[in-house]
């Protein structure tokens, strides 16, 4: 989406910003990411802004935000369901796009006895580079 058309959406100009940095990314931002990204473009700009704009934005369905537990958030420019790899040496974190196997959401319902609405999918273990370096 080009910046011009954010602004029809009828976001505040922090917002726009934020969004703005979140969808220009090339991969999956922190919050602190996001704010010192947000701070170059619009000066004026609070930490407590871009964090209350990001769950803005999510809540709104703009954005999304893939939670790690006690870890920080990060915030991604894609809202449809995907999943994802992330390296647990340095952190990196890419999209997996592929397609889940129809009852796999049932069979993990049935094990968990919960009510599924959806499924993600987390692969854990070292990125390419990483595995250079070992």
């Amino acid at each position: 989406m080009k910046f011009s058309a954010i602004s029809e959406m009828g976001l505040t100009r922090q917002r726009e910003v934020v969004l703005k940095v979140v969808r220009e990314a090339h991969g999956h931002l922190t919050a602190n990411d996001v704010f010192v990204a947000a701070k170059s473009k619009l000066s004026t700009i609070s930490f407590a802004t871009v964090y209350n704009s990001l769950r803005y934005l999510k809540d709104a369905g703009h954005i999304g935000e893939i939670p790690f537990g006690n870890g920080a958030s990060r915030f991604d420019k894609f809202t449809h369901r995907h999943d994802h790899a992330i390296c647990t040496s340095c952190g990196k974190l890419v999209d997996i796009e592929m397609e889940l196997p129809p009852d796999l959401v049932k069979r993990a319902a049935k094990y968990s006895k919960f009510k599924a609405e959806t499924l993600e999918f987390t692969l854990r273990g070292l990125c390419p580079d990483c595995v250079k370096k070992s």
